[in-house]
């Protein structure tokens, strides 16, 4: 009974530091104090962890894979940043590492929307508040 809350336990606090983890390397890319984004090996190395283990334990705890929450944060902050500056798709696309087309791909991917057709939306209901 002991080693299961031991290894519950443990689990939730490899997925508390993955989420932390994530949250602070994006800030990092978006601030230009990271380069690009780590790979899930990479995040798995600074966890202490092997990649397998990351893993199965953000799947039992969380329901999805790594990458799915990974991806999720991206998004939120692209969001974000296309909402509320006037930096144009091309530079926010830059911010984020990746090329323009790959960007609106990746940004539809997730929201069923262009970066530019998501602006126009977000832009239309602020005007009519």
């Amino acid at each position: 009974m002991e080693n299961e809350k031991s290894i519950l336990k443990r689990s939730e606090e490899i997925t508390g530091r993955y989420f932390l983890l994530l949250d602070q390397h994006i800030q990092d890319v978006i601030s230009g104090n990271a380069l690009e984004f780590m790979e899930l090996n990479e995040i798995a190395d600074k966890l202490a962890v092997s990649h397998k283990h990351l893993t199965d334990t953000i799947k039992k705890e969380k329901g999805n894979h790594p990458c799915h929450f990974y991806d999720a944060k991206i998004i939120e902050q692209i969001e974000k940043m296309l909402s509320e500056s006037d930096l144009s798709i091309a530079e926010i696309a830059r911010i984020f590492t990746y090329d323009p087309s790959n960007f609106s791909k990746f940004f539809k991917k997730w929201t069923g929307y262009t970066p530019g057709i998501f602006r126009k939306k977000i832009k239309k209901s602020k005007d009519q508040v």
